[in-house]
């Protein structure tokens, strides 16, 4: 195996041609920098001799084929190989219509980047000797062809014979939707729980049986690692969300044959005609908080009726933007006692560093959803 390797993580890109982008009032994601952010991180990437890249979905806006077309074209010129899966915004449709590509189109666009055999939108390959990828699609419809975040059942036998043929590799495995919690009952939240891999039990039951340690996530635009039973959940922040992040990873074995991973994280300062953009981003993020944070509020558990949220709200105005930035620590003691001791279970607090960096339930509390190293 090779012992020591260097690689990026970039995440929901969101990329948009000019005449691609919408004009919502409401709309979140800063897509106006989705290319000249893309473009200065990649002017940082090609200087650090990377072993790859990985782009672990929503790829383009709302799945336009100008979008995936400009970014497919792009990624060829780059001098490391990258690996992408698809996100919702990716394939956001079974067939094609006026606006997004087939969700079978997806791996004819991005055949040079995992889909070698495009009869499939999941796939694995060896990034070097003894290291392997499984990219795997997240992205299933309903009988109303409604968009789900799910892994089919083929899908998952499929992933059970790889690995069961994998002898003595790396595994690293690639999706869109998050495996492990990085929200406090992700899983069972209303608002939170469509962030989550609907079957991620029986995901983490297969990469746990044949100890497979890291799972590379987005969808969230959060920088967060969680981690469960033997397995980290590593999901990067969204491009064109405020902090603007991405990752630069390097694996290493030390001599007593143990395995390390150094994760550092880097944010766009600034792009053409957003000079400041850490700031102009976050502040766009607070000016658009307020109906999502009423919602948060008034939905379970905390179930508060509409006028107490709506008194509450502007107090979370930075809420989300701190989640997002990753290893935050909340206090609000002028809320009531109950509704104090919920936000606080958002904080970095909730996790607990151990000797050489892994997780466990008791210990110091470590900072480690931006720069961190992790025995694995």
């Amino acid at each position: 195996m090779t012992s020591n390797f260097r690689f990026a993580v970039i995440s929901d890109l969101h990329i948009a041609l000019p005449h691609t982008i919408w004009n919502h009032p409401s709309r979140f994601h800063l897509v106006e920098v989705s290319i000249p952010a893309f473009e200065r991180v990649l002017e940082h990437l090609t200087q650090l001799n990377l072993d790859f890249l990985l782009l672990p979905g929503d790829l383009t806006q709302h799945g336009e084929p100008d979008n995936h077309a400009w970014l497919q074209e792009r990624l060829a010129k780059l001098p490391f190989p990258a690996y992408v899966v698809p996100g919702n915004h990716d394939v956001p449709v079974v067939m094609a219509d006026e606006q997004s590509i087939a969700v079978s189109d997806f791996p004819y666009y991005y055949h040079k980047f995992g889909y070698s055999n495009t009869d499939h939108l999941y796939y694995t390959c060896q990034l070097l000797p003894g290291v392997r990828l499984i990219g795997l699609n997240s992205n299933s419809f309903d009988d109303q062809g409604q968009q789900i975040g799910c892994l089919d059942t083929q899908q998952l036998r499929w992933l059970e014979e790889v690995l069961a043929a994998v002898s003595d590799e790396f595994v690293l495995v690639m999706v869109h939707h998050n495996v492990v919690e990085h929200l406090p009952n992700q899983s069972r939240h209303p608002i939170a729980n469509r962030y989550m891999l609907e079957n991620a039990p029986e995901l983490l039951q297969v990469l746990r049986q044949h100890s497979v340690r890291l799972v590379f996530t987005g969808h969230l635009h959060v920088q967060d690692v969680a981690y469960s039973e033997g397995v980290y959940d590593i999901t990067t922040g969204s491009l064109v969300s405020y902090p603007h992040p991405y990752r630069v990873l390097e694996f290493h074995q030390d001599n007593l044959g143990r395995d390390w991973l150094q994760i550092l994280s880097y944010r766009v300062e600034s792009v053409p005609d957003f000079p400041n953009l850490q700031q102009t981003s976050r502040q766009w993020m607070g000016d658009r908080s307020f109906p999502f944070l009423v919602k948060l509020l008034t939905l379970p558990p905390l179930n508060l009726p509409l006028s107490q949220a709506k008194e509450l709200a502007p107090s979370l105005r930075e809420f989300w933007a701190n989640i997002a930035d990753g290893d935050a620590f909340f206090d609000y003691p002028h809320f009531p006692p109950e509704v104090r001791r919920y936000f606080e279970n958002y904080g970095a607090i909730a996790l607990w560093a151990a000797p050489f960096g892994s997780i466990a339930p008791s210990g110091t509390p470590s900072l480690v959803d931006n720069n961190t190293t992790l025995l694995l």
